[in-house]
C-alpha cells in the first residue's frame, strides 16, 4: 500500500500486528470519548492562512534545555514498544538521533536502557513512573545517570491503571490471554518471525535488569498493578527532585493548578497530556487544556504536549497553543510495525515536511515565532 500519513501507516500496523499488540497500541480507556477527543478537538483548531510573507528559508530547529534539535518533536515514552519490531525501542532509538531529536525511553520497555542509549549520540531521555518499589526507582535513576542521560521525565498521571476495555477482548488481559496471543502470532507469520522469533529476549529489559531474572509479558500487567502507587503526593516525590540533577520534565499534567504544583516542586518542564486517552476517559483533550496551562507557567517552564498528534499539521496547532514541543506517542509506533528504523525516519520526514507547509502558509519563519498570533478567531488559544 501506499504510505504517505500516519493515517497509513496505522492501515499497515493493524494488518500486521498481532490484534493484542495492535489494540494495545491503539485503544484508550473506557468508551475511548478522549482518546477520540483529543484527534478531533486538535483538528478543529483553525490556523491563520498568511500570504507573501517571505518564508523562505525556514529554521525548524529548537533548544530544550541548553541543547539544540533538528525539530520540535521528540518520540513519546511508549510501554512495550520493543514488540512492535525487532528490538524496537533501539531502531527508533537511532531514527530519533538520526534526525536530531530525543527518544524518551519507557520504563516498561523490552528493551533495557542500557541497549538503546547506546549509539543514542546522548538523545535519549529516561522516563520513569511513580511506584511502590523505590528501590527499582533508585537503581534506575542511578543507570540512567552511568549512561549520560540528562533528562527525567516522570510519569505523574498514572497511579492506577486506566479502564481499558478493549485489552480484555483483544487477549492483552482476561481469561486465556496467553493462548489467544500464541494463536494470533501464528496467524501474524511475518510478524511471529521478526519479532517473535528473532526479536528475543521479550521480557521488560529495565525491570529484568534490577530484579535480576526475567520478567516476561506474562508478568506484565500484574507488576503494574502491585506497584503503581495511588496514595502518592509531591511531598513524597521530593526525594526525587533532590537525587536527580538534570532536568526533569512532569508528564500528564492537564490543569493549570497541578502545572504551578510541578513548578513550586521544581520540575523544568511538564507535559501536558491525558496519556493518549488512556487513563481518565471525560478527561480534557490535550487541546483544550493547553492554552489556560500555557497562560499560567509559560516562560516558567518548557512546556511539551501530546495526545491526538497525527500530523506534522497538529505540531504547528500545538505549539500555536502554547507548547514549547511536541511528543509524538502511538504515530511513530504504527511506523516503526511497518518499517522500522527506516518507518520511523520516514514518518519524521513527512512530519518534517508537513510543519514547513504551515510554516510558509501561516507566514512564520522559525518554530520560536509559532504561537497565538497564527491563530484564526474562534480557536481555543
Amino acid at each position: 500500500m501506499i504510505i504517505s500519513s500516519a493515517t497509513d501507516y496505522r492501515e499497515a500496523a493493524r494488518r500486521r500486528l498481532p490484534p493484542f499488540l495492535f489494540h494495545y497500541l491503539d485503544g484508550g480507556a473506557g468508551t475511548e470519548g478522549t482518546l477520540r477527543a483529543n484527534v478531533g478537538d486538535l483538528q478543529q483548531v483553525a490556523l491563520r492562512q498568511r500570504v507573501l510573507k517571505g518564508s523562505a528559508q525556514l529554521d525548524l530547529g529548537t533548544t530544550w534545555f541548553g541543547e539544540r534539535h533538528g525539530l520540535p518533536l521528540a518520540l513519546a515514552p511508549i510501554g512495550l514498544a520493543g514488540m512492535y519490531a525487532r528490538r524496537g525501542e533501539v531502531q527508533a532509538a537511532r531514527a530519533a538521533a538520526a534526525r536530531g531529536i530525543p527518544f524518551i525511553q519507557s520504563t516498561v520497555s523490552v528493551c533495557a536502557l542500557d541497549e538503546v542509549a547506546a549509539g543514542c549520540e546522548r538523545r535519549a531521555w529516561a522516563q520513569l513512573y511513580v511506584l511502590k518499589d523505590r528501590g527499582f526507582m533508585r537503581d534506575y535513576l542511578e543507570r540512567a545517570r552511568r549512561l549520560g542521560v540528562r533528562t527525567l521525565v516522570f510519569t505523574v498521571d498514572m497511579p492506577v491503571p486506566g479502564a481499558r476495555y478493549r485489552d480484555a477482548h483483544s487477549g492483552m488481559s482476561g481469561r486465556h490471554g496467553p493462548l489467544r496471543r500464541m494463536w494470533q502470532a501464528v496467524r501474524r507469520p511475518r510478524w511471529a518471525l521478526d519479532v517473535g522469533l528473532l526479536g528475543r529476549p521479550h521480557d521488560l529489559g529495565n525491570i529484568s535488569a534490577y530484579r535480576g531474572n526475567p520478567t516476561g509479558l506474562a508478568d506484565y500487567i500484574g507488576w503494574l498493578g502491585a506497584n503503581f502507587d495511588p496514595g502518592i503526593d509531591w511531598a513524597d516525590l521530593q526525594w526525587i527532585r533532590d537525587e536527580w540533577d538534570g532536568p526533569m520534565v512532569i508528564k500528564g499534567i492537564l490543569d493549570a493548578d497541578d502545572a504551578r504544583a510541578a513548578q513550586a516542586f521544581g520540575a523544568d518542564g511538564i507535559v501536558v497530556s491525558n496519556h493518549g486517552g488512556r487513563q481518565l476517559d471525560g478527561a480534557l483533550s490535550t487541546a483544550r487544556a493547553l492554552p489556560a496551562i500555557a497562560a499560567a507557567v509559560k516562560g516558567e517552564l518548557t512546556i511539551f504536549a501530546d495526545s491526538g498528534v497525527r500530523t506534522g499539521l497538529d505540531v504547528v496547532r500545538m505549539l500555536a497553543l502554547g507548547a514549547d514541543g511536541v511528543l509524538l506517542g502511538r504515530a511513530y509506533v504504527y511506523a516503526l510495525a511497518v518499517g522500522g528504523a527506516a518507518g520511523v525516519a520516514n514518518l519524521l520526514a513527512i512530519f518534517e515536511k508537513d510543519i514547513r507547509t504551515a510554516m510558509v502558509l501561516t507566514g512564520v519563519k522559525s518554530v520560536g515565532d509559532i504561537g497565538p498570533q497564527i491563530l484564526a478567531a474562534g480557536a481555543p488559544g
